[in-house]
């Protein structure tokens, strides 16, 4: 099945996004949120990074483990008042991704 030049386009926009956001894992600002934030982020960060590879493989797991991460890391970012620049342009990406999903979910394979 060929993927659609929209959800490549947003794999790699995603994929650089995963890039950009590894560093901040390690981060001064993460580790002063707490002792489990930096392990939270990162497992977000590479939650995020297997449903990239998922929806770029035209899977559903993929695009369910994006939702999952997408509210999880929202309500977190929430929690911690985490809610600047960053975090809206971060939001409108990912509501675009999800609309973008939500089009196309019929056509993911269900298989692993």
């Amino acid at each position: 099945m060929k993927r659609p030049a929209s959800i490549t386009v947003l794999c790699v926009l995603g994929y650089i996004s995963i890039v950009l956001a590894f560093p901040q894992v390690f981060s001064p600002q993460v580790k002063k949120l707490g002792l489990f934030m930096p392990v939270l982020s990162g497992v977000l960060v590479a939650a995020n990074f297997m449903a990239y590879v998922g929806i770029w493989y035209m899977k559903r797991w993929g695009a369910e483990l994006f939702l999952y991460s997408y509210f999880l890391k929202t309500i977190l970012d929430i929690l911690y008042e985490q809610t600047g620049l960053l975090f809206y342009s971060g939001q409108l990406f990912s509501l675009v991704f999800s609309i973008v999903l939500l089009r196309y979910y019929q056509r993911l394979d269900q298989n692993l």
